[in-house]
């Protein structure tokens, strides 16, 4: 019985350390959630003023002049899955919006990738997610090159991005955005009274300030996934939680219904000894 005892002691006390490393989780994904929503807020200033200049650049062309991103090239997807595991269904979500596609695939996400994998998808650029946001802004600029070196090819004229992006409340939703060609109803042409002063061609104003809008952009997809995964495993800790909770409340009742079993039978252990005793002393 003693050892029973023990042994349920064991299972508890293992149920606490499991416990304290889920809530460590939980801790350090909420703290990264934060500074990445909190960084978003700069990403979309600095997004907004870059497309205030595209528009004002755009209004430079002449009517007849081609999108600098058009051509005959296949549409590249540029695709936001998870870095690390114990986030739920997080990176399934994401690439289930692809499972159809015939696309070249620009993958960023080191468990995406293994997901991936298993689903037959051979992306044909990989990176993992950095685990710090303030590594993401170099991985933007990583993926531009990657892009542009494709468009310069002719193999590429087309890019979209996808991404899971979370609310306050913690839902998750992916989302599909177009970055080039460039949608003018998005970023409509500025015309101002007074044409200003340039240093390059209008083209290739044009050409120079929407690589900064594609890296902008980027980095803002970059940073909703970032949230966005760091979201859904604060979301599966927290499930962990609850599981270990009830968990724990099991054994806690198993423990002391075993320590009264274990009470009691030591009380009727003394109690038959006592009887033995005074039956076998002499009158």
């Amino acid at each position: 019985m003693s050892e029973r005892l023990s042994d349920v002691s064991a299972r508890i006390e293992g149920i606490h350390q499991l416990g304290s490393v889920v809530n460590a989780m939980r801790g350090i994904a909420g703290a990264r959630m934060q500074k990445a929503r909190a960084e978003l807020k700069a990403v979309d200033a600095y997004s907004a003023t870059i497309e205030q200049a595209l528009g004002r650049a755009l209004a430079l062309l002449p009517p007849s002049s081609p999108d600098p991103a058009a051509g005959e090239g296949a549409t590249a997807l540029v695709v936001f899955a998870g870095e690390q595991g114990f986030a739920g269904a997080f990176s399934e979500k994401v690439l289930a919006d692809i499972a159809d596609e015939t696309s070249p695939v620009f993958l960023v996400g080191t468990r995406g990738a293994v997901l991936a994998a298993e689903r037959g998808i051979a992306p044909s650029w990989q990176r993992p997610l950095p685990a710090q946001s303030t590594g993401i802004p170099k991985l933007a600029s990583d993926l531009v090159d990657a892009l542009y070196e494709r468009i310069a090819l002719g193999a590429v004229d087309r890019v979209e991005t996808i991404y899971a992006e979370a609310s306050l409340s913690g839902e998750l939703t992916i989302r599909r955005r177009q970055l080039l060609p460039l949608d003018p109803n998005a970023i409509p042409a500025a015309q101002e009274p007074v044409p200003p002063l340039l240093n390059l061609r209008p083209d290739a104003l044009v050409a120079e300030i929407t690589a900064e809008f594609l890296t902008a952009r980027l980095t803002r997809a970059a940073l909703h996934a970032f949230a966005a995964e760091n979201q859904a495993r604060m979301n599966a800790m927290a499930g962990a939680r609850r599981d270990i909770d009830r968990r724990l409340g099991e054994l806690e009742a198993v423990f002391r219904r075993v320590r009264q079993e274990a009470i009691t039978a030591e009380i009727v252990e003394l109690a038959a000894g006592s009887a033995a005793a005074a039956g076998g002393s002499p009158r």
